[in-house]
């Protein structure tokens, strides 16, 4: 077998392209991660109901309330007998 020669290459070939240099000075926060204490989940709704809810309190509300009539499950499963 006939060997190939290896090349050197020069050490200024191995740097990345411009393009590749990342300006940390232009980077912005990440808005889905966590920030502090609050953590916020993302629900997508469907156009018939955003139509209805247009802010993220008045769905809140609603659902908390609709919450209030469910039956409580800790209070189901206290009241079993094994």
């Amino acid at each position: 077998m006939s060997e190939i020669p290896f090349e050197q290459t020069d050490p200024s070939d191995d740097e990345l392209l411009a393009e590749y240099h990342f300006d940390y000075k232009k980077a912005k926060p990440n808005r889905f991660a966590a920030h502090g204490g609050k953590q916020l989940k993302v629900v997508v709704l469907d156009e018939d109901v955003a139509q209805v809810f247009t802010t993220p309190e008045s769905v809140n509300q609603v659902l908390r309330a609709l919450i209030e009539t469910m039956p409580q499950a800790s209070q189901s499963t206290d009241n079993r007998t094994v």
